[in-house]
């Protein structure tokens, strides 16, 4: 028989259950929502009840991650993994998030796509690559970059800011230093050489 029912000092979110007079598990304040002192618990309920907690802890836990920034489903599930919860345990979270629109790998590529393009700029293969190690597959990849802006456009929009620091270089340290950023962005030679000299050129005009 539940004897108390007590808030836990250090997390208010949680409760101890005492049985009989002592204590036998701790639950979230939600899964013991509908308990009350007085109430006799078979062994098979106590079961539930501690698998249920499980399963409000992690459902937590990966909504405290969401709260921080997007997560791809691989890495919602590789942070959950790290806590040493159950693998059935974690797809069901993931699967729960999924099935309340709060974790989508569709969404989190277009959204990854569209905040590089307009504050990162760099090339369509590095972003792919970079969805690749977030676990997104190659499919939804490539829709996400479907609508992104072409690479000799990204290119210029990422050239622009960084060559105002070069305005006092000349041609040769210029085009060294502007073509080896945008390499590190992503973009080919074939892609950054006409953008270096088109900035060059509209720098020496005043236009840059």
């Amino acid at each position: 028989m539940i004897t108390a029912i007590r808030v836990q000092k250090r997390n208010p979110n949680r409760v101890n259950v005492d049985l009989d007079g002592e204590f036998a598990f701790g639950l979230s304040r939600i899964v013991a929502a509908w308990l009350k002192v007085g109430d006799r618990l078979s062994d098979q309920r106590v079961t539930e009840l501690v698998a249920s907690d499980t399963d409000e802890v992690l459902y937590q836990k990966a909504l405290n991650l969401l709260s921080r920034r997007p997560y791809s489903a691989h890495e919602v599930r590789s942070k959950l993994l790290q806590k040493d919860f159950p693998n059935d345990k974690i797809e069901a979270t993931l699967k729960r998030l999924a099935e309340a629109g709060l974790l989508a790998d569709e969404k989190f590529a277009s959204q990854w796509v569209e905040n590089r393009n307009n504050n990162h700029p760099r090339s369509q293969r590095l972003i792919k690559y970079e969805l690749q190690r977030k676990g997104i597959t190659n499919d939804v990849i490539d829709t996400a970059l479907a609508g992104s802006e072409q690479d000799s456009e990204l290119a210029y929009r990422a050239a622009v800011p960084y060559a105002r620091r070069l305005q006092q270089a000349d041609w040769l340290t210029f085009s060294k230093r502007l073509g080896g950023f945008l390499a590190r962005r992503g973009f080919s030679y074939g892609i950054a050489d006409p953008v270096v000299h088109q900035v060059w050129d509209l720098m020496k005009k005043g236009e840059g």
